[in-house]
């Protein structure tokens, strides 16, 4: 059982996208620039950089970034239990930022009864 049709949100997205571009070409060529510069210097295969973006895509929330670096890491080669390594990293940092904030939060807590 699937959550969602991620080949029908993929495409619809890319539409979307493509619509965007017709209204505000240099805002999709500025995100395609940025976005292919690390490929560029080729220190990192393109399936590592699916697994990263991939990684980022969750911490960040991002359903859209999802599909599409989902279907590019298998494309790459990337196995189940690859994803699943980069997911656990995702999972670490997601935890490691609520860690680091709880102690912000404490601070702010702290300072507040001063």
């Amino acid at each position: 059982m699937s959550m969602m049709d991620w080949d029908a949100y993929r495409n619809q997205l890319m539409a979307g996208i493509g619509d965007l571009k017709q209204l505000s070409p240099d805002t999709v060529n500025g995100y395609m620039t940025a976005s292919g510069a690390g490929a560029k210097t080729q220190h990192l295969d393109a399936k590592t950089r699916e697994l990263i973006s991939l990684a980022v895509a969750v911490t960040t929330r991002c359903d859209g970034c999802i599909a599409v670096h989902s279907a590019q890491a298998v494309k790459h080669g990337a196995s189940r239990e690859e994803i699943a390594e980069a997911l656990g990293v995702a999972v670490a940092m997601n935890a490691g930022a609520a860690l680091v904030y709880s102690a912000r939060a404490l601070d702010a807590v702290g300072k507040a009864g001063q």
